[in-house]
């Protein structure tokens, strides 16, 4: 017996001879337990996050060049700081601002270029090229912020009190708030795994000192005395020591101010030999700063003070923990650093999404396994079934911790990745049983003989099938860009869980069909459906008229996969990078016109405020006036963060949970556009509605840059473009960056006046400079704050108004007489200068819009609005004529071209490649052509299938057409394999052809059915149902069609061959 068996094994392939060597062994259900704890281990220590990391790396550089107009600092600064820094290798583009007071370059690098290295490279830069900042006029260093994926806050801590009122005596307001908020900075600080802790929306406190510019004249003062005074008066010395009785003394000279008390009794000066205190010419008082920023929480239609607490997570670190002891901490600090009455609400929490949706996620794995289990239990009986079960569940398990040692998180994409391949996986462990199965039925002898040759027979074609799979879906993995990390880990995680769902079916299956599969076999295999397909093929294959019948098989498919292919142009399906995710929150930012105040501001965000409170989905809202709110990804790569100033405002709306409401975020935030539109607009402002972009974020949905030669021909075009993009139908928040004109007063100095008199010009800027702002002479000492007390001197608002109390101030001369300010400076009117715009060194202006409507897709406003315009229009490059005014595309348009080009790019070589395989496999140059001659017959299932249901074509739907480009050549291999092995063995021609149909059918449509569950699954997901539904009615359609298309085009090919 032995003997027979080896000379079995010597023609056997190396699936039989695998199968052969593990069957029997007692290591093989050591491996698999081995290969399960791997599983287990790596969803223990697998971070789980929401979206997948990506790591865009740019950097904000700010030079400082005080008192510079945007020209200025343009032509001196700007310019030859962009020459430096785009000196850098693996720079992907540069913007700059050129700003009043100084330049802001934003350096972005190439997605994939490591933080360490670009922040290291341009520091290096900047720092070898010091030489070229112009020296001696005040032009400062470059301050450096480098930015990335984990400068945005997981969790957000909303301080607010309910027992606030303007009038009552309990006041807990943001001065008491802020205070709080400090302490737990401290506090939260020291929960390991933390990064940056913010406080957005505090007020600091200050000891104010307001002089009275009669009482310093009369007094023979002058504000700059009255400052230095204060500063030396909290003069202390450093410790110094003294010997003395043989033991050491420290000794210090000198005491802080301590208190209001202590500064009002400052002696600041003399006048008729007495001395004059500072409460003679000042009020003193230890109070609020000026607010510069204001942040209010919104429940219902009341709104309170707030201060909002930003917790960012370290790189690497598990989200969903680090949020988790965030909360626990701050919940037992209540009542201790937290005082009763102050309620913390968490605002933002992206842990427990994480781990929301990768539970979800894990439970659909399960449920999209158990389903399959069950097709196989159906089909085969309940012993193939758990076969089926512990391969697919080995399988799984081995690939989660491939997936780890690649470096991937647990996220939506990467269990997508695995859901997706469910599918796939199992078609190794099926067609495998099957045949085993099948073998058995005809009764070929024992199990233990039959199992090498039942999985040899399939394992030539099964090998090459896997491999064509990876071949379609591997090349995807080199996707440029923004989007390249977001999909990688769908090529990479479906080919590694495809190469060891191949071991698993050649090592683990036929153990175990060898030890749970019955002996003996005794099943009529293939007879009831033999005739199903006899009635199909045959007048296609015998007969006179079988040519002409094929032929009109042959167009009636072609005008199927036309019409398919068409369905996009006439929009019957809408083309879109990514549809939008039901999140949880969206956010609301506002620009009043330039010169409006921070109260005029924050009256219209609450008035907006109130009517969001009318939206029945909204949980709470916060209020942020004159900064920003705390950001996420979007803002991050839209500079959020750098919006400060009186006209700017955000409010960060929460939404309740998904399974309480019934409409998307989507939905909701495109229903309250309108009315909220029309409040804002109503005070002059311009509201943006800014939703949680589904992938990678840009500047705007829609971006047209304008370039020219002069910035009046560019402010002029773009305003033309801005004017064309609100008369543009579903095209919304439209904005352009420029600035409104503002009002400016410059005090003009008389500088021979200044001369005459003695005075010097220095101290009389840097009194009107206090007298405008305010000026901070020293700390007050000895208040215990995180953040020091500035002593600030500043006059009251009634003395700044026409500058009036300003001008009575006085600068000593140099003989010692006191000099009024108005005898020295005269007012002159001007418009505050618009900053400029540089993108890779050229100047532009950017118009950007949002997308809304029915179609929702940026592609097609953009192309509607760009139909009406006249300057010329680029694309993909810059514009480089000299002298030309014209206009760039940008904005989600970039990312879509590039996304879908490398896509197709992918496509075209997964094809070639698959090509490759199978003519290495069949040794025919035609053969490998019929056999992907139903890669375009998936169209005629994945458009249909998109336009039925009411779906947009997007990214995901590519790569579910990619996937199946891989799993319809399976079949296809699987088919005419076996045709070749029957013709092979005597069998008639024809007979051959119907035969393979009903023999390969069962175990095609059981792969086939296998896939389409796995997908079902990700139907409900808004970003991958279009993943889902390529795969779903791609299957359906080209499965039934390959079992009738690809027999008869191989015969009717090759049927002239077989007659010479």
């Amino acid at each position: 017996m032995s003997s027979e068996l080896n000379g079995n094994h010597g023609h056997l392939g190396p699936a039989g001879r695998l199968a052969a060597l593990f069957q029997g062994s007692a290591i093989t259900p050591l491996l698999a337990l081995v290969g399960l704890l791997l599983g287990l281990f790596a969803v223990l220590v697998t971070p789980k996050e929401e979206e997948p990391q990506i790591d865009v790396t740019f950097a904000d550089v700010y030079i400082p060049f005080p008192g510079a107009s945007p020209a200025e600092v343009e032509s001196l600064v700007t310019t030859p700081a962009e020459q430096v820094v785009s000196q850098i290798k693996g720079i992907d583009t540069l913007y700059s601002f050129s700003q009043p007071d100084g330049a802001l370059l934003v350096v972005v690098f190439k997605v994939g270029v490591s933080r360490e290295q670009a922040i290291v490279d341009l520091n290096n830069q900047l720092d070898s090229n010091r030489d070229w900042l112009p020296q001696g006029i005040g032009v400062g260093q470059p301050l450096v912020k480098p930015r990335g994926i984990d400068d945005v806050p997981i969790v957000s801590l909303t301080l607010w009190s309910k027992n606030w009122s303007k009038e009552g005596s309990k006041q807990l307001g943001a001065p008491e708030l802020t205070r709080v908020a400090h302490e737990l900075e401290t506090e939260l600080k020291r929960i390991p795994g933390t990064r940056d802790i913010y406080t957005l929306g505090s007020q600091s406190a200050v000891l104010r000192v307001m002089p009275d510019p009669a009482a310093l004249s009369a007094h023979g003062i002058s504000w700059g005395e009255l400052s230095q005074r204060l500063a030396a008066a909290n003069r202390v010395g450093s410790e110094q020591a003294v010997v003395q009785d043989n033991r050491e003394i420290k000794v210090q000279v000198g005491q802080f101010l301590q208190s209001e008390q202590e500064a009002r009794e400052l002696v600041v000066g003399l006048h008729d030999g007495k001395p004059v205190y500072l409460g003679d010419v000042a009020r003193v008082s230890l109070g609020q700063e000026t607010p510069v920023q204001r942040s209010w929480m919104g429940q219902g239609d009341r709104s309170y003070p707030a201060v909002t607490l930003a917790i960012g997570k370290q790189p690497g670190q598990n989200a969903v923990e680090v949020a988790k002891r965030v909360e626990e901490r701050v919940e037992s600090l209540k009542n201790r650093l937290i005082p009763a009455g102050v309620e913390v609400t968490v605002t933002r929490d992206y842990g427990v999404t994480a781990e929301t949706k990768s539970n979800t996620l894990i439970g659909k794995l399960i449920f999209a396994t158990t389903a399959v289990v069950l097709l196989v239990l159906v089909s085969m009986g309940w012993r193939e079934a758990l076969v089926v079960g512990v391969a697919i569940v080995i399988t799984l398990a081995l690939t989660l911790f491939a997936s780890w040692a690649w470096g991937f998180t647990l996220n939506r994409v990467s269990l997508f990745a695995l859901i997706f391949s469910i599918g796939i996986l199992v078609d190794d462990a099926i067609v495998v049983v099957e045949n085993i199965h099948r073998h058995r039925g005809l009764g070929k002898g024992s199990l233990k003989d039959l199992i090498p040759g039942a999985v040899d027979e399939v394992g030539g074609p099964t090998i090459l099938a896997t491999l064509t799979v990876i071949a379609a879906l591997l090349p995807m993995a080199f996707v440029s860009g923004l989007m390249g990390p977001y999909m990688s880990p769908i090529p990479i995680n479906a080919s590694m869980g495809m190469l060891i769902s191949l071991l698993v079916a050649f090592i683990f299956s036929p153990w175990l069909a060898n030890h749970l599969l019955k002996r003996e076999g005794h099943v009529a295999h293939g007879e009831a459906k033999a005739g199903l397909f006899h009635r199909l093929m045959t007048p296609f294959l015998m007969g006179t008229g079988a040519k002409r019948a094929r032929h009109k098989l042959w167009l009636v498919i072609l005008l199927l996969v036309a019409g398919a292919a068409a369905m996009p142009v006439v929009q019957w399906v809408v083309l879109k990078m990514l549809p939008f995710d039901n999140k949880s929150e969206f956010q609301l930012v506002l620009d009043m016109p330039e010169g409006a105040t921070l109260e005029q501001t924050e009256r219209t965000l609450l008035a907006v405020g109130r009517e969001l409170a009318r939206v029945p989905e909204v949980k709470d809202y916060q209020i942020y006036a004159g900064t920003a709110a705390p950001i996420n990804f979007n803002g991050l790569v839209r500079h959020y963060f750098i919006r400060s100033g009186a006209n700017v405002g955000d409010i960060q709306v929460n939404l309740v949970d998904k399974h309480e409401r019934d409409r998307s975020s989507h939905e909701i935030a495109r229903s309250v556009r309108a009315p909220l539109q029309a409040i804002a607009s109503a005070a002059g402002g311009n509201l943006k509605v800014v939703e949680v972009p589904p992938g990678p974020p840009v500047w705007s949905p829609i971006v047209a840059e304008v370039y020219g030669p002069t910035q009046a021909a560019r402010e002029a075009a773009a305003r033309a473009v801005q004017a064309r993009f609100v008369a543009t139908a579903d095209l919304v928040d439209v904005d352009i960056y420029l600035t409104d004109p503002q009002p400016k007063w410059r005090l003009v100095v008389d500088r021979a006046q200044a001369a005459l008199l003695g005075v010097d010009l220095g101290d009389l800027v840097a009194t009107l400079n206090g007298g405008v702002g305010y000026q901070d002479a020293s700390w007050l000492q000895g208040q215990g704050a995180k953040y020091p007390v500035p002593i600030r001197i500043e006059l009251a608002p009634g003395d700044k108004r026409d500058l009036t109390g300003i001008l009575a101030l006085k600068v000593r001369s140099q003989s010692g007489q006191l000099v009024r300010v108005s005898e020295l400076v005269s007012r002159r009117d001007e418009v505050a200068p618009s900053y400029l715009m540089h993108k890779n060194m050229q100047p532009m202006v950017m118009v950007v819009a949002d997308m809304g409507g029915h179609a929702d897709s940026p592609l097609y406003g953009m192309f509607a609005a760009g139909a009406d315009i006249s300057l010329p229009q680029y694309y993909v490059h810059q514009p480089d004529k000299l002298g030309e005014v014209a206009l760039l595309w940008d904005g989600e348009w970039k990312i879509t071209y590039e996304t879908f080009r490398d896509m197709g790019l992918a496509y075209g070589v997964g094809m070639i490649l698959i090509y490759l395989l199978v003519v290495a496999q069949f040794r025919s140059y035609l053969v490998p052509l019929i056999i992907m001659a139903p890669i375009p017959l998936t169209l005629i299932g994945v458009m249909p299938g998109h336009a039925l249901l009411g779906a947009q074509f997007t990214a995901t739907s590519m790569i579910g057409m990619i996937a199946l480009a891989g799993i319809i050549v399976r079949n296809s291999i699987l088919l005419v394999d076996f045709i070749e092995q029957q013709r092979a063995s005597g069998m008639a021609f024809e007979q051959a052809v119907i035969e393979a149909a009903q023999v390969r059918a069962k175990p095609i449509m059981l792969t086939a059915l296998a896939a389409m569950i796995g997908a079902l699954f990700i139907l409900d997901d808004p970003i991958f149902n279009g993943l889902a539904i390529s795969l779903i009615f791609g299957i359906l359609v080209s499965t039934l069609l390959t079992l009738l298309v690809i027999p008869l085009l191989y015969y009717s090919l090759l049927v002239r061959r077989s007659q010479r």
